[in-house]
């Protein structure tokens, strides 16, 4: 939730995550903090490489959450939850990373200690996740593991 925030200050988004707001947004501080604007011995030069750095990060970050970027992921995410195991999970701070069977790892933020502990507790984990996660936590894909071809 801390990152989730923290790149909503950056862009300057006030509630609901816009697709559209994000993208302007982007695009001025891009151009306000490129590297290339600043000259060789700048002191702000270094500053820049890093803020352009955290706004790229922020940018992939907050599309990801994005309620246009999840209702068009939607099947993808519903056949995952439905059709596939879990296979591994971690819980580091508010953050729960589970891995599937297919592959898919997906984070959920402002998952608490208690609702994990809760959850690995659990005799039926998937039950537990598809009643208690799945609905109720901000989420987003992180990566599907590369397919034998």
């Amino acid at each position: 939730m801390k990152r989730i925030k923290e790149y909503k200050k950056l862009f300057g988004v006030e509630k609901e995550i816009e697709l559209k707001a994000i993208k302007k947004s982007y695009r001025n501080l891009v151009k306000e903090w490129h590297p290339d604007k600043f000259q060789n011995g700048d002191p702000l030069q270094e500053e820049a490489e890093i803020q352009s750095r955290k706004i790229i990060d922020g940018y992939h970050f907050l599309v990801s959450i994005a309620p246009e970027t999840l209702e068009a992921n939607l099947p993808a995410y519903t056949e995952t939850i439905t059709n596939s195991g879990i296979a591994d999970y971690q819980h580091k701070g508010m953050l729960l990373e589970i891995t599937f069977l297919d592959g898919t790892i997906y984070e959920y933020f402002g998952v608490t200690k208690q609702v994990y502990i809760k959850m690995i507790n659990s005799n039926k984990l998937n039950r537990f996740a598809k009643r208690s996660i799945y609905p109720n936590y901000t989420y987003r894909k992180v990566k599907k593991a590369l397919e034998n071809a």
